[in-house]
């Protein structure tokens, strides 16, 4: 599981001369972006998007996290953001193996030895949950999705189910037609 940060318009050039109010701000790094989060869940296996929450961008990911989950997973990856996801009580239902990444001030604190396995470990996490980065990529990069159309969470939600479904069945065509996948390099 995952999430993205989707833009929305700053301008107040409309009648109440005002920001979308269901958008909202948040911080990331030293950058501040104004619009809206999609929260999604992905397949380890085949890649595609099972479940998208749309919310404001300022909910922390953490918080969507029980949603994101169908209930029949055996193993959840998620990164950093998603630290203290077992002591949640929204996810005691889970029966999942839970694998979070760790921060990097964390792991800092420790002797390099010891530094050494956890960062070998954090890549092999990190190669499995670029499952998620990939939909997010034909999202923003192959439809060009890079900012809300709409005004309100509801209507943009819609236009983002339309989107991953689309995602999906771009994924899906290479078994469901046989056909051989592009390499990138």
């Amino acid at each position: 599981m995952d999430a993205t940060l989707i833009h929305a318009p700053t301008s107040t050039k409309n009648q109440a001369r005002a920001r979308d109010p269901e958008m909202h701000q948040t911080k990331k790094g030293n950058q501040w972006y104004h619009g809206m989060k999609a929260h999604t869940g992905v397949d380890l296996n085949s890649g595609l998007v099972h479940t998208m929450v749309v919310t404001a961008a300022n909910a922390g990911d953490v918080t969507q996290a029980a949603a994101c989950l169908h209930g029949k997973e055996e193993v959840v990856f998620a990164d950093a953001g998603y630290q203290g996801l077992e002591k949640r009580e929204e996810m005691a239902a889970v029966c999942a193996e839970l694998h979070v990444a760790q921060r990097r001030s964390s792991v800092k604190k420790l002797s390099e030895e010891v530094q050494e396995v956890v960062k070998q470990t954090e890549t092999l996490k990190a190669s499995i949950r670029s499952k998620v980065e990939h939909a997010y990529k034909v999202l923003k990069c192959e439809f060009g999705y890079i900012k809300a159309r709409f005004r309100g969470l509801a209507k943009n939600a819609s236009q983002l189910h339309v989107l991953f479904a689309l995602v999906n069945l771009k994924k899906a065509r290479y078994a469901m037609t046989g056909e051989a996948r592009p390499e990138f390099g």
